[in-house]
């Protein structure tokens, strides 16, 4: 027989202790496990009239039973009418916030967006980076791989000091590191070091959004958690949008290396900010406890992994999905509309333009929506509709038509998005509310990491048919379109069958701990 962790036998349903109790209620006497039918029968219970079946047996039976209902039973909850009682609220109100709450947030959106920023200056000066180091494109997609593969130390690392110690510090010196190494990537003269450049910055990405969004979702009001997590995640396609616009402003005129330069100057406005953050009450909290806990944070740890190891595991799972569905949507994106479609860099910045207003729309939108409709089910409303639009993002040879694939692509693909900062945040294990959300999302980063490389690889081995000034042309289309539209089925899924705990609350309602333990 399965056996279920009593903390997470409601990873797949948050009423799971409601059907425990009745069921260990039902449970003290023997008499509940017999059918009405058997009563007064010598025999013992019975099924029908022919079969005796042994007090064993329907006791067996009888717990099947209620471990099935207490694991799966949400599965058709999640199709249910949400709750009449819970209101869409007016948007506006949700988005009022005090000034200690709109200055973090801001600081943690701004960091989250220069991450995103400098990740995508490689992404966008694919084909220059190629001709400047003599390779090719997919020889330089395995500097965004190592990225996405390294960023789980950096998660682990910074995610554990930031539980220990604090947030503040820990952001300011990430900022700080990582805007170092963007400068010096623009000096890079050849793969190996440009590569060994990113492998760092990979380190120091990861550990950005754990810290940016634990910041962020301690500090916001439950009720405008939904937009916010939208507007939070939603800052990554901005900072792609940032990145685009600066590569047709500044490549064309000048160079790819000064693209990385400039690209700083945002970044070090953030690290200014960050000077003057405050830790949040949640996290005061938390420390407190742990300091008069008997228990080292080793402990408590190993503890956490007892208990919540069914989370953890799905957590990183359902991360992996996730991020194989933003980098295969996005990553070499721009490059398929040069390369494939022979479009000049200046319409591939449009079409990456477009592809993230569609993101920010969509993030925003069903981030929103998500207070109302819950958290999974949002995301299982995204990956049905988006997958309906895959065709329109890589089939037609229009120009304008793949731009009306990449807006809608992208509403769908980063509205599931928009609600994983308030999802992650509420799923978090308490005490661990920076290493959860960002180790989880950071591996699920490294196993994706081959997404763009995956494609580039399968799209120049598996070229069109029709030459193009003599030369092969890769398919990046079809390889992406496959990849897109297995992953929105394994979203689908995966949300169906997650946890549910939107509306938990980070804070215990008591008197506030004083501002010394900063």
């Amino acid at each position: 027989m399965v056996s279920i962790n009593e903390a997470d036998s409601a990873v797949i349903n948050p009423r799971a202790e409601d059907i425990r109790s009745v069921s260990l209620t039902s449970a003290a006497s023997e008499a509940d496990f017999v059918d009405e039918a058997s009563i007064g029968s010598e025999k013992g219970p019975i099924v029908n009239e022919d079969i005796p079946v042994s007090q064993g047996q329907v006791h067996a039976a009888r717990r099947r039973r209620t471990w099935f209902q207490t694991t799966f039973s949400h599965v058709l909850e999640l199709f249910e009418r949400p709750d009449p009682r819970n209101k869409l609220k007016n948007p506006i109100r949700l988005l009022k916030l005090t000034p200690r709450q709109a200055f973090t947030f801001s600081v943690a959106c701004l960091g989250w967006m220069v991450d995103s920023l400098d990740f995508f200056c490689v992404t966008m000066t694919t084909t220059e980076l190629a001709e400047a180091f003599g390779k090719e494109p997919s020889d330089i997609t395995s500097a965004i791989t190592v990225t996405l593969m390294l960023r789980p130390i950096g998660a682990l690392l910074f995610g554990i000091i930031a539980d220990r110690y604090g947030r503040r510090i820990p952001l300011i010196v990430n900022l700080s590191l990582f805007t170092v190494i963007e400068l010096a990537s623009g000096f890079a003269q050849n793969l190996e070091t440009f590569i060994g450049l990113r492998a760092i910055y990979g380190i120091l990405m990861g550990g950005e959004w754990g810290l940016g969004n634990s910041l962020a979702m301690e500090v916001l009001p439950v009720e405008s958690r939904g937009i916010f997590s939208g507007i939070l995640q939603m800052s990554y396609s901005v900072g792609n949008l940032v990145a685009a616009m600066l590569y047709y402003a500044v490549v064309p005129n000048l160079n790819w290396r000064a693209l990385y330069w400039i690209s700083i100057i945002p970044a070090a406005i953030t690290i200014v900010m960050s000077l003057f953050l405050k830790e949040s009450e949640a996290w005061k909290q938390s420390r407190h406890q742990q300091r008069n806990s008997a228990q080292t944070y080793y402990q408590v740890v190993i503890d956490m992994l007892k208990q919540h190891w069914i989370r953890c595991i799905y957590a990183v799972i359902f991360m992996a999905a996730m991020n194989f569905l933003s980098h295969g949507s996005q990553d070499l994106y721009p490059t398929f509309l040069k390369k494939q479609h022979g479009f000049s860099p200046a319409q591939a910045t449009v079409g990456t333009v477009v592809g993230n207003l569609g993101a920010i729309v969509g993030g925003i939108f069903f981030g929103y929506i998500s207070e109302y409709l819950g958290r999974r089910r949002t995301i299982v409303i995204c990956a049905i509709i988006g997958a309906c639009f895959v065709p329109l993002w890589i089939l037609p040879n229009s120009f304008g038509v793949l731009l009306a694939g990449a807006f809608f692509i992208q509403v769908f693909v980063q509205g599931a998005w928009g609600v994983i900062p308030a999802y992650l945040a509420e799923i978090s294990p308490d005490n661990f509310r920076a290493t959860f959300p960002g180790l989880s999302y950071q591996l699920g980063n490294l196993i994706s990491a081959s997404a763009s490389q995956i494609e580039a690889t399968m799209g120049e081995k598996n070229p069109l048919p029709e030459l193009r000034d003599g030369e092969t042309v890769p398919n990046y289309g079809r390889v992406q379109g496959i990849l897109i539209g297995i992953i929105f089925c394994c979203v689908l899924v995966l949300a169906v069958f997650g946890r549910e705990e939107k509306g938990k609350r980070f804070e215990v309602k008591s008197k506030p701990v004083d501002d010394d333990d900063d």
